[in-house]
């Protein structure tokens, strides 16, 4: 496929809000029975709440001036157990909610990891390491207030607050307009800082991912070996230091964005029932209708109740709104191509002998340049091929296509006369194994790096996988054996005892089709002839393709080709190209005069 459909770039973002909001609430679909659920309890607790100022004006009006203790004693309990029902409620609906929102944050972590899973080498090799671990950590951990509390604050302020109005209408409609004069000013300006920190949000997750990525690859052995080495520790702390100071600045703009202005509604707001006292004075004084003590009192206690619910739902509208560029950025990615992909109707092979065919292929990373061109090759089950070529000629990108790690843009390759975008992706990891120059050790013990090949191995599978590969002696001698802790990346071994691990990996994995991409090339010559030992016995009666730079390696293989440009420019074995005296034979004796000189 061409390279301009691999080199992503985000998507713009999408200019309707409502599709976005849509497609946030289907996140929350799966678990709209739970959310059903606190939504009663939610509405059932606002009830309760709401029923207190009415108790409080019968207390005040009628159960204290007529002196009724048995009354005062049933609604004083009345209020105290509105309190525990209304804190029972609230427990429950929270546990709920946040259960909820937590699993919906599972969803996502797992959609976004699932579809990076599935993403073609090319993106991982454009993209930080540290951008996509902040997405998935930073971005979505920045949610978690919002999937977690924001429904059911959104479900508890709103039934609250038309509860609320409800009840000071039937108190008195014409202190509840005073009331509500201001909140539509309210609305406007809570949507107006949401949108700006939306904005800043953005900006600070951006930030953030640039320091995740500078930390990935700054704080990696690799990047200590180098920067300590290059004596460039100080220059990446300032580095490091700026970049922090830049998330200082973004931090605090995004909490003071619109500070003052929502201060400012709070004052209002807790300003409010010295307004409603002076309406009712100035309207008693004025020969206005007669409101009673109780009265007033239960509605300066519903109007102070409120407070909090409205304030609650324009906080909710700004974190939703700030929320929305979380969740864009996490819909960048669930939202990449997938290019290399299972076909509708995979074909699975049981048994896989190991033929493997390339009929005219081609390859490119862009439409300017080709990669790789009319490539046909025959390799039959059991036998083996070598690719030799100068540095750059295409030799890696050849063995890529095999496994799908990239799809070709021209051609096929078989494997057992199935084409290989045709077949189902179990069967191509346990037909395909590679062992490459750069070999990746998890930070676990010797055994479970072995058994990531074949999470069921037995003990006994494992040692005699680790003999074969001439690595289990080694082992052995450790102070934990197989249960010794592998550094980061393996730096606890050498380039040759990494090596054989993987090779015994791959041992583990058994596959039939096995690819070597300069296994031994960044070895010395005592340490790659162990390992050689070692792809030796692994190459054994399996199909081979082996990518060489030392061609001491590939004299006995079956057939050797030339890479030049893309192009096989020479075919054969090793007697006939020497025969040849071609690029092959000259590969050869810069090999030997290089290896004389070492």
């Amino acid at each position: 496929m061409p390279h301009d459909e691999l080199d992503w770039t985000p998507p713009p973002a999408d200019p309707e809000r409502p599709a976005q909001v849509r497609r946030i609430l289907r996140l929350f679909r799966p678990y709209r029975a739970r959310l059903g659920l606190v939504g009663l309890l939610v509405a059932a607790s606002s009830l309760v709440a709401v029923a207190s100022p009415f108790l409080l004006r019968e207390v005040l009006d009628v159960a204290i001036p007529q002196g009724r203790t048995g009354l005062l004693s049933l609604l004083a309990l009345g209020m105290i157990a509105a309190a525990v029902i209304s804190s029972v409620f609230g427990v429950l609906q929270t546990l709920i909610s946040t259960t909820v929102g937590q699993r919906v944050m599972h969803d996502l972590r797992t959609a976004v990891y699932d579809r990076l899973q599935s993403m073609p080498l090319a993106f991982f090799t454009r993209t930080r390491t540290g951008e996509v671990q902040s997405r998935i950590a930073n971005d979505i951990g920045g949610m978690q207030a919002t999937v977690t509390s924001t429904a059911t604050s959104l479900v508890s302020n709103l039934t609250s607050v038309i509860a609320t109005i409800v009840a000071m209408v039937a108190l008195d409609w014409r202190l509840t307009a005073v009331s509500l004069l201001l909140l539509p000013v309210f609305v406007w300006i809570g949507h107006r800082v949401g949108g700006e920190r939306k904005k800043i949000t953005a900006q600070r997750q951006t930030q953030m991912a640039s320091m995740a990525a500078m930390v990935t690859e700054s704080l990696s052995v690799s990047g200590i070996l180098l920067g300590r080495t290059m004596g460039r520790a100080d220059s990446l702390t300032k580095a490091f230091a700026a970049e922090s100071e830049r998330l200082v600045d973004l931090e605090v703009r995004t909490n003071m964005a619109g500070r003052w202005r929502m201060s400012t509604i709070g004052v209002v707001m807790a300003a409010m029932p010295a307004l409603i006292y002076w309406a009712a004075g100035l309207a008693l004084q004025m020969g206005g209708p007669d409101i009673s003590l109780g009265t007033l009192v239960a509605f300066v206690s519903l109007q102070q109740g409120l407070f909090r619910p409205t304030v609650g739902l324009l906080s909710t509208g700004v974190q939703m709104q700030t929320s929305l560029a979380l969740f864009q950025r996490i819909f960048e990615y669930l939202d990449l191509p997938t290019e290399i992909s299972e076909p509708e109707h995979p074909v699975r092979l049981e048994k896989i002998r190991g033929d493997v065919r390339f009929e005219n292929v081609s390859f490119s990373y862009d439409p300017t340049s080709t990669a790789l061109s009319g490539i046909d090759l025959d390799i039959p089950a059991g036998g083996s091929l070598a690719v030799v070529g100068p540095t750059g000629s295409g030799k890696s990108t050849l063995s890529y296509l095999l496994p799908r790690l990239y799809d070709v843009t021209g051609g096929r390759v078989l494997l057992d006369g199935v084409d290989v975008r045709d077949l189902d992706f179990d069967t191509l990891a346990r037909a395909v194994g590679v062992v490459s120059q750069e070999t990746y050790l998890f930070h676990a013990s010797v055994a479970d790096n072995l058994r990531f090949a074949k999470p069921d191995a037995t003990d006994e599978e494992i040692r005699a996988a680790a003999e074969a590969a001439q690595i289990h002696d080694y082992i052995a001698a450790l102070p934990e054996g197989y249960d010794t802790l592998v550094g980061e990346r393996g730096y606890r071994f050498s380039g040759g005892e990494k090596q054989r691990l993987a090779i015994a990996r791959t041992i583990l994995r058994d596959p039939p089709v096995l690819i070597m991409d300069e296994a031994t090339s960044a070895l010395d010559t005592r340490t790659e002839h162990a390992v050689q030992q070692a792809i030796d016995t692994l190459s054994a009666g399996r199909t081979t393709i082996t990518i060489a730079h030392r061609l001491s390696t590939i004299r006995h293989a079956d057939q050797i080709v030339v890479l030049d440009k893309g192009r096989i420019a020479e075919r054969g074995t090793h007697r006939e190209l020497l025969a040849d005296d071609g690029h092959y034979a000259a590969l050869v004796r810069r090999d030997v005069h290089l290896t004389a000189k070492v």
